[in-house]
């Protein structure tokens, strides 16, 4: 089949294609033609090496964390699907991703594709969804009335995450920069921080949950707009547990369980109209296109999703 794979760790120059041999499929796993993948920042940080010791990977590595597409066989337990449906997950990779035309997924992080979901759109969800509703529904314990404030609201995470928020009834506050304002606004926010004009911890108080995107000084100033009581899930670097019991919040780094239940919940949401994913970029299945692709992750200034169709 043909990948895009890394050799070696470095910039977007090694990315390269490649003839490789399709995954075999264990028996409480299926084997999916992919149609579409997404690019996630985890990729090209993986690429630089900087999780080498996090994710214990071996050369040749095909990066990649979204699926989508449909099911060409099924290993001997799998109960829950058949060949021909159509489906999407955040596989479990140690070493074949999806930058390639299998991929061969565990059946509990499947989740069945509706009809009315393009191969693309799917594709966008799995990790930054997932990401969002972890961080909002499973750490936070988001409720109907919660003030949330969702930090680069127009990102991957942040674009779901304010949906997933609106979802619950909560009033949300996003940061984005100026450009992306009328669309992020459109996607349901409350209050639009424009992060270079203003200072969100000088305009908002008293807020249930901050989820935070950027770590750093953003996130030393988070803790000031929240409530006692509050909680901050973290998806860039723990928080500091002195800092956070001072300020009497919850406060804590959440790294990824993929789950096809929970996806398949963001499913549902999309269905119901409820959550669209923005697909700001797209670009073709080539070494050409993965390193563009690559290049316009590392700006952190892409609008929402970057997709690959396949």
């Amino acid at each position: 089949m043909k990948a895009i794979v890394i050799e070696q760790y470095g910039g977007k120059e090694q990315l390269i294609e490649r003839e490789v041999p399709a995954p075999e499929i264990q028996q409480d796993q299926v084997l999916v033609e992919l149609h579409a993948t997404s690019i996630n920042p985890i990729d090209w940080k993986l690429r630089e090496g900087y999780l080498q010791e996090k994710l214990n990977f071996e050369f040749p590595i095909i990066l990649g964390w979204d699926a989508a597409g449909v099911v060409k066989k099924i290993g001997s337990a799998v109960k829950n699907f058949k060949e021909g449906d159509r489906v999407f997950a955040r596989p479990e990779t140690t070493r074949n991703g999806t930058y390639a035309q299998y991929a061969a997924v565990d059946e509990y992080l499947l989740a069945h594709l509706p009809d009315s979901i393009s191969y693309e759109e799917a594709a966008a969800v799995p990790l930054a969804g997932l990401t969002a509703w972890q961080c909002l529904v499973d750490f936070a314990n988001i409720k109907k009335g919660d003030k949330v404030l969702i930090h680069a609201g127009s990102g991957g995470v942040g674009h779901f995450a304010i949906q997933i928020a609106k979802s619950f009834g909560a009033t949300v506050a996003a940061t984005a920069s100026s450009r992306n304002q009328d669309w992020v606004e459109e996607l349901g926010v409350d209050h639009f921080i424009d992060y270079k004009q203003e200072d969100f911890s000088e305009l908002l108080s008293d807020y249930d949950i901050v989820l935070d995107t950027m770590g750093g000084d953003i996130q030393e100033k988070s803790f000031k707009v929240l409530k006692e009581g509050g909680r901050m899930p973290s998806i860039v670097q723990p928080p500091d547990g002195e800092v956070a019991e001072s300020f009497g919040v919850k406060a804590g780094f959440v790294w990824l369980e993929p789950d096809g239940g929970k996806l398949s919940k963001l499913a549902n949401l999309m269905v119901k109209g409820e959550m669209k994913p923005v697909i700001g970029h797209q670009f073709d299945f080539s070494e050409q296109g993965l390193k563009k692709a690559h290049e316009l992750s590392e700006t952190h200034h892409a609008k929402g999703k970057i997709v690959i169709s396949i």
